[in-house]
C-alpha cells in the first residue's frame, strides 16, 4: 500500500533520489529499527524467485499449454518425473530379494528392520539399507498416485500409510498378490511414467518407439535422469530475460518455447521404452499356477483318489505342522517333475523319491514312511490331502490359513448362517467337503483378480459346485440337497475354518 502511494505521488514520483529511495524504506524512514528483518528492502521489493512453480504459472498467464504441450506436461508431472532415476536401485533391490526368496515354500513374516538385522557381510547390509530407503522414500512420495493412477490396482488400504523400517518385509517383495503388490506397482509406475514421457518425445520429433529394453537391462543412462536445483533451474534462469518497468517492479520474461527445446534435447531425447515384462517377480512354491501344472501331471499320467484308509494313516502318522509342510513340500517338488517328464503311474511315490530324484538322503525318513503306501497316479490326491492337513494345523496353532486370500471372503457367519452349516456338517461327508472346498479357495480364489472372477455376493454353493462337477465329484449331489443357500462366497473362509472346527472337536 504504501508503495503503490509513493508511486502514485505526482509531487515526487518523477524525483531521481525517490527512485532510489524507494528500494529501501529505512533510507527515508528513519525511525524504522535497522536490525529488522521485516523493514528490509527485500520485504519492501520482491523479486519472484525462478522456479517450476513459476515457471508453470507463467505458461497458464501466457495460455500457452497448446505452444509448448510438453513443456507443460513436463511441468505437470516434474515432481513425479525426478524419481525415475531411482528405479535402477529398486529393480536391483527386487532382483536381490527374488533371489535370496525364489521358490521359498513359505512366506517371511518380519519387519524390515528385522530382515536388514539379519546376518549379512557389510558391504552387503549398507547396500540393502540404501535401496531400502531408496525404495521408502519413492514409495512414499508417490503412494497417492499409485492409489489412484497406477496400471497395478492395489487393494484398498495398502496406500493409505507410509512406509518405514517397522513395515512388513513383504512390501519389499515383488509379487502378484498380497503385499507384494506394493513392490510390483512401484517398479510398473516409475517405468509406465518414464515411458509416457518417452513416447510424447518421440511423437512430438516424429521418431519410432523403436529403441526398447528389459527391465534387467535398465542403467542410468537409459532413464530421464536430472537434477533440479543443477540441471533445471540454471536452464531455465539461461531462458529468463527481465525488464524494469517505471516505477514499479521487474518483469520476468521466458522464451518458453527455448526451454522446452533445451528440456527435450537434454532430458527426454534419445530414451529407450522399457517393457513391463521381465520385472522381477518372486514366486513363492504356493504361488504357482497350480491348475496348469495339475492339466500337465495329468497328460502325462493317470491320477486317482487316495483309499480312505491311506488316508487315515497319513493322518495319523503326520500329526506336526512341521511333519506336514515336509510332505506337502516333497509333494509339490514331485508333481514339478512329473508334469515335465512323466513316469509309470503305478510306480510307489518313495520309490521314485528316492531313486529318480535321488532324494532319500535329504528327507525325514518319518515323512517318507508316511508315504510309503502311496503311488504316482496318487500325487495329485495327496496334494489335496496335505495342503488341507497344513490348513488345519494352522488354524490349531491360531494362524490364518487364508491369509493371502482377499478381506472380502472373510466375512464372519452370523449365529443363524452357523446353525445351518452345523446342520450340513452332521450328516456330511465331512473330509472330502472339506478338502474339496480347501481346494477350491486355493485355485480360485487366491488369484489377484478373483474377487471380479467369483464376486462375494454369489452363492457359496452355486460357485462351488460347478468346481465338484468339472472334477465329477461324489459331493455334488449332497451339496445340491443339503447346503444352505444363504451362505455367500464372502462366508467362505469362515465356512471352511467352521467345518475344521466341526472336524476336531468331533474326531
Amino acid at each position: 500500500k504504501l508503495n503503490r502511494q509513493i508511486q502514485e505521488d505526482e509531487r515526487i514520483s518523477s524525483n531521481p533520489i525517490v527512485k532510489i529511495v524507494y528500494g529501501d524504506p529505512a533510507a527515508f524512514l528513519s525511525r524504522l529499527p535497522g536490525d529488522s528483518h521485516i523493514h528490509h528492502s527485500k520485504m519492501w521489493s520482491c523479486r519472484k524467485r525462478v522456479s517450476l512453480e513459476n515457471l508453470g504459472h507463467v505458461v497458464q498467464q501466457k495460455n500457452a499449454k497448446d505452444t509448448v504441450p510438453l513443456l507443460w506436461k513436463f511441468l505437470q508431472k516434474e515432481t513425479e518425473l525426478r524419481l525415475v532415476k531411482f528405479l535402477p536401485e529398486i529393480l536391483a533391490l527386487q532382483r536381490d530379494l527374488v533371489r535370496q526368496f525364489q521358490n521359498t515354500a513359505e512366506i517371511k513374516r518380519c519387519s524390515i528392520r528385522e530382515f536388514l538385522w539379519e546376518p549379512h557381510s557389510g558391504v552387503m547390509r549398507d547396500l540393502l539399507e540404501r535401496r531400502v530407503n531408496v525404495f521408502l522414500s519413492v514409495w512414499n512420495k508417490l503412494r497417492s498416485s499409485l492409489d489412484t493412477n497406477g496400471e497395478i490396482k492395489l487393494p484398498k488400504g495398502y496406500c493409505d500409510a507410509e512406509l518405514s523400517v517397522e513395515s512388513r518385509l513383504e512390501v519389499l517383495l515383488p509379487r502378484r498378490q498380497g503385499l507384494g503388490l506394493c513392490s510390483t506397482a512401484l517398479a510398473s509406475y516409475l517405468i509406465g511414467l518414464h515411458n509416457d514421457f518417452v513416447h510424447s518425445v518421440n511423437r512430438h520429433i516424429k521418431e519410432d518407439d523403436r529403441y526398447l529394453i528389459s527391465p534387467s537391462e535398465v542403467a542410468d543412462l537409459h532413464l530421464i535422469s536430472y537434477e533440479v536445483e543443477r540441471d533445471l533451474i540454471p536452464l531455465i534462469l539461461s531462458n529468463c530475460q527481465y525488464s524494469m518497468e517505471k516505477g514499479g517492479e521487474t518483469l520476468q520474461d521466458f522464451d518458453l518455447e527455448r526451454i522446452q527445446q533445451q528440456v527435450i534435447s537434454k532430458f527426454l531425447q534419445g530414451k529407450p521404452l522399457i517393457t513391463l515384462t521381465g520385472i522381477p517377480t518372486l514366486v513363492y512354491r504356493h504361488d504357482r499356477n497350480y491348475e496348469q501344472l495339475f492339466s500337465d501331471v495329468r497328460n502325462k499320467l493317470e491320477q486317482s483318489a487316495l483309499p480312505s484308509s491311506v488316508m487315515n494313516m497319513i493322518s495319523g502318522e503326520l500329526q506336526s505342522y512341521s511333519d506336514v509342510c515336509d510332505a506337502l513340500s516333497l509333494t509339490e517338488i514331485t508333481l514339478g517333475f512329473l508334469a515335465m517328464a512323466g513316469e509309470n503311474a503305478e510306480m510307489p511315490l518313495t520309490d521314485y523319491i528316492e531313486q529318480v530324484l535321488q532324494m532319500g538322503d535329504q528327507t525325514n525318513p518319518h515323512v517318507l514312511q508316511a508315504l510309503r503306501r502311496c503311488q504316482l497316479r496318487h500325487s495329485m490326491a495327496l496334494w489335496q490331502l496335505l495342503c488341507a492337513r497344513k490348513s488345519e494345523q494352522l488354524l490349531r496353532l491360531s494362524r490364518d490359513p487364508f491369509a493371502d486370500i482377499s478381506p472380502d471372503y472373510k466375512k464372519e457367519l452370523t449365529p443363524e448362517l452357523a446353525k445351518l452349516l452345523h446342520t450340513f456338517l452332521v450328516h456330511s461327508r465331512l473330509e472330502t467337503f472339506l478338502q474339496e472346498l480347501h481346494e477350491m479357495i486355493i485355485l480360485k480364489l487366491r488369484r489377484v483378480q478373483a474377487v471380479e472372477e467369483f464376486r462375494p455376493t454369489w452363492s457359496l454353493k452355486e460357485s462351488f459346485l460347478p468346481y465338484l462337477d468339472a472334477k465329477d465329484s461324489e459331493l455334488v449331489m449332497e451339496l445340491e440337497d443339503t447346503f444352505p443357500d444363504e451362505i455367500l462366497l464372502s462366508h467362505v473362509s469362515a465356512t471352511w475354518k467352521a467345518a475344521a472346527l466341526f472336524k476336531r472337536e468331533h474326531r
